[in-house]
């Protein structure tokens, strides 16, 4: 059952331009940042801000989401990606259902293909967290209503929102800034890679021997930053990574599901832990990200509660971000606040 859009995305693109960027995103699945294009990504990132602002600081009510329901399927546990779906949703008006295995049959007693099919009859929306990215492929294929990935064993584009919308905050604008990523190949870094270079960043990446990033997205990112004109460093040297990065972010060394590995990884990562000695090398203006939960190894706390630590808003910048991709793909919405500088 394919979603019916061709001709929707036709009339959307025609009827001029409601935000003055041209972009119309209603309909549309949100898996990764790879989908999206850079005006596309500024847009969401516009709305997030346009939503932070006049909810937030101006104690506007818009129930945007009156009268729609979201289906929350959540394999892998979390604190920010539920709180932020489950409070924004119901703060813009909706309806959220927070979903397990427990609560439903799914790829037990029915298999994907049937609970798509039915959460498109009784909800507008599909946000899901799943160990497989295959399952949320699968998910849009059979479901006839938007489906967010709320995390994947590939992509944690919902998390770079944030990021970037914290940075945007911090720094006034995305281009020119450079990040190095010190830890794990793992999803968010995907995430990063797939958009980084479409907003004018520039990536460092320093991950231990077999524990790099994915090939293909290794080779796609390569790709943007030629498009792009952006510089890609790949190492296995953390200091190299941190030298002149504005932006220093690291994420979990193990995963949920890895738990098994956990004597490996901690050896392997010996030396990644970002430090005060670390930072020495990074630009004078240097912040740091972290999607929490953090873990003292990967972090210490001199950096991780300094000043120059970001991650508390960040964390907030969730809610802002996942209410600008469900205002986004549900509604035609034009934000009301003045474009930022990108």
């Amino acid at each position: 059952m394919p979603k019916m859009l061709g001709f929707f995305f036709l009339f959307c693109y025609s009827r001029g331009p409601p935000n003055q960027m041209n972009v119309c995103l209603k309909g549309r699945d949100f898996l990764t940042l790879q989908n999206y294009t850079a005006d596309e990504l500024k847009y969401l990132l516009w709305v997030a801000s346009d939503l932070k602002q006049r909810i937030k600081d101006k104690g506007e009510y818009l129930p945007l989401m009156q009268g729609k329901s979201l289906a929350m399927i959540f394999e892998k546990r979390s604190t920010r990606t539920r709180l932020s779906a489950e409070t924004g949703f119901a703060l813009l008006g909706g309806h959220p259902s927070f979903l397990t295995k427990q609560d439903i049959h799914l790829g037990t007693n029915e298999s994907l293909t049937d609970t798509a099919r039915v959460l498109s009859s009784m909800t507008n929306a599909i946000l899901a967290r799943v160990y497989k990215h295959n399952d949320l492929d699968l998910m849009t294929k059979e479901a006839t209503i938007p489906v967010i990935n709320g995390l994947s064993d590939l992509y944690h584009p919902l998390q770079i929102l944030a990021d970037y919308l914290t940075l945007q905050e911090h720094y006034g604008g995305l281009n020119g800034l450079t990040i190095a990523w010190i830890g794990d190949g793992n999803n968010v870094l995907h995430s990063i890679m797939t958009s980084a270079a479409k907003l004018g960043m520039h990536l460092h990446i320093a991950t231990p021997k077999g524990f790099e990033p994915d090939l293909r997205i290794t080779k796609i990112t390569e790709q943007y930053s030629k498009e792009y004109g952006t510089r890609l460093l790949l190492t296995t040297d953390p200091l190299e990574a941190a030298n002149a990065a504005n932006v220093l972010i690291t994420d979990t060394w193990i995963s949920m599901g890895q738990e098994e590995e956990k004597r490996r990884r901690l050896k392997a990562f010996q030396g990644y832990q970002i430090t005060m000695q670390i930072v020495k090398s990074a630009a004078s203006n240097w912040t740091f990200l972290h999607c929490l939960p953090r873990k003292p190894e990967e972090v210490d706390d001199e950096v991780f509660y300094s000043p120059r630590s970001l991650v508390f808003q960040e964390a907030e910048n969730r809610k802002w971000t996942i209410m600008a991709v469900m205002v986004s793909l549900l509604t035609d919405y034009s934000p009301q606040l003045q474009k930022p500088t990108f």
